[in-house]
């Protein structure tokens, strides 16, 4: 396998929809058991599958090059749904008494995209490299923390280096995004007091 199908392979492993939709089940699953696992699946419904519809439906029309919508200028309906979408979710798991660890999982996701949509309407952060950050300090909190941020590490340095390999973003944008996807992440968490 060459260094290329690595890379991909990597991004669309760990692409921002992939993890969107896996994290908040696995999540609260881990925190408190199949109750949390459904909660996140309503999160994972909401916040991953509606965007991923959206995305899907724009590359079968021909208006998105890829999932990965690697040409920013296309981004801003998809990230509009994507806020859109998590907005709903937070409001849902809100009224509906979901525990806090969701609330504030959803919460993060929402701070993240305040930060990185206006920045990707003017420079290409890595949405990847932000997701798969986030997802990491999450994880940090369910999961023994220093094993799971020193693995955590690995996986987003090979996102990043995935992104960079296949030209899709420069070596400041994967590492923009990595900065803003962990600080919004434990930010929003901390201000939640969840530990």
């Amino acid at each position: 396998m060459t260094a290329d199908q690595v890379a991909r392979k990597v991004t669309d492993l760990l692409a921002p929809q992939v993890l969107v939709i896996a994290m908040p089940p696995t999540v609260g699953l881990i925190a408190q058991g199949w109750a949390g696992a459904v909660w996140g699946l309503l999160a994972s419904v909401l916040c991953g599958g509606v965007p991923a519809a959206v995305i899907a439906a724009g590359v079968r029309s021909g208006r998105l090059d890829s999932h990965h919508i690697v040409d920013r200028a296309r981004r801003t309906g998809p990230l509009l749904a994507a806020v859109v979408a998590v907005l709903v979710a937070l409001v849902l798991l809100v009224v509906l008494g979901a525990p806090d660890l969701l609330v504030a999982t959803v919460t993060a996701m929402l701070v993240a995209l305040a930060v990185t949509v206006p920045i990707t309407l003017r420079w290409k952060i890595s949405f990847h490299a932000a997701v798969s950050a986030g997802t990491v300090v999450v994880l940090a909190h369910v999961l023994p923390p220093a094993p799971t941020l020193l693995a955590g590490a690995a996986v987003v340095a090979l996102v990043c280096w995935a992104r960079v390999r296949l030209i899709h973003h420069t070596p400041g944008q994967v590492l923009a995004g990595a900065l803003a996807g962990t600080l919004t992440t434990w930010a929003t968490l901390a201000a939640f007091g969840v530990t």
